[in-house]
């Protein structure tokens, strides 16, 4: 029996911010939701150039951060599991409008507090809905690449990691 837990966050990007944990850690995702990795996974692979989740660890289980690729100070995409960086700034997410207010952030910020049991009904559908949209790139590499070539796409390959797509294997 999972029990409910109040989270208060308090990092560079937000203060104060409450919010409940309602399910067990990596239990009762949405059935269209099938991410192939974690989110430890993803911070031990390399995603966003070692720069996400540097001052907000103490709202993840600490085993998240074993092995972690971080960047103390500036990003590092070397840190990056394809070596290449392959996201746009922040700012290009809120002019487009991607951002929810209570994940300033982004996806993976929802993604890391989905996994760890806090369920918006309305956001999660949103979130899922974009998740789902971006497998198509990964049906260009399949199209495009010889199957298990790494260096074909890495832009591709790196940002599909970054929204919990395993491309290694592709």
């Amino acid at each position: 029996m999972h029990q409910t837990v109040e989270i208060v966050v308090n990092d560079r990007m937000q203060r104060g911010y409450r919010y409940t944990r309602s399910v067990a850690i990596g239990q009762a995702f949405d059935p269209a939701f099938l991410p192939e990795l974690t989110p430890a996974e993803m911070l031990s692979l390399g995603v966003f150039c070692g720069k996400y989740m540097t001052d907000c660890r103490a709202e993840f289980p600490a085993d998240w951060f074993e092995g972690a690729k971080l960047a103390p100070d500036r990003p590092d995409c070397s840190l990056n599991y394809f070596g290449v960086r392959a996201s746009v700034p922040l700012r290009v997410w809120i002019d487009k409008g991607w951002i929810y207010p209570e994940d300033p952030r982004g996806w993976f910020q929802w993604y890391c507090r989905y996994y760890s049991g806090r369920r918006l009904p309305q956001e999660d559908a949103r979130q899922i809905a974009r998740w789902k949209a971006f497998k198509r790139h990964a049906a260009q590499i399949v199209k495009h690449c010889n199957p298990g070539d790494p260096f074909c796409r890495p832009r591709q390959r790196q940002a599909l990691l970054q929204w919990a797509y395993d491309s290694r294997i592709l």
